[in-house]
């Protein structure tokens, strides 16, 4: 599962050559979609008015805040893993009985999560799809 945090959600939305072409590709594979954090598009259309639609208008999944995600996004606030979108990316990042495989967390960001979450700076060359 490719996660977004609010800066590779931001990036996207704002035309990110890489992440765009990531995009277009995962939308002509059958079952692969960008997953994106409900809070980290919330912060990202919080910063910029009508950036939830230009982002979500790829082939995308906004992944939900049910009652078990914000019991489980609230303690990481708690604990001080971060602000509220990034401990949802956090979360979401996280192994989850409904999805058994690697997640790969994208984001301009990588110091804001901690060792042992698989993140890509979406600027490197180890970015999903960059050539």
């Amino acid at each position: 599962m490719i996660i977004l945090d609010t800066s590779a959600v931001t990036a996207l939305a704002g035309g990110h050559k890489t992440l765009n072409l990531l995009a277009g590709n995962m939308a002509k594979t059958p079952g692969e979609r960008l997953n994106i954090p409900a809070l980290c598009l919330t912060q990202a259309e919080a910063g910029e008015e009508n950036l939830a639609q230009r982002a979500i208008a790829f082939s995308s999944v906004v992944d939900s805040l049910d009652t078990m995600a914000a019991v489980s996004v609230g303690t990481l606030i708690r604990d001080d893993y971060g602000d509220p979108d990034t401990c949802h990316a956090l979360y979401c990042a996280l192994p989850r009985p409904e999805f058994t495989g690697m997640s790969i967390l994208l984001t301009g960001n990588k110091e804001a999560y901690p060792p042992g979450v698989v993140t890509v700076d979406i600027d490197s060359s180890g970015m999903p799809g960059y050539h």
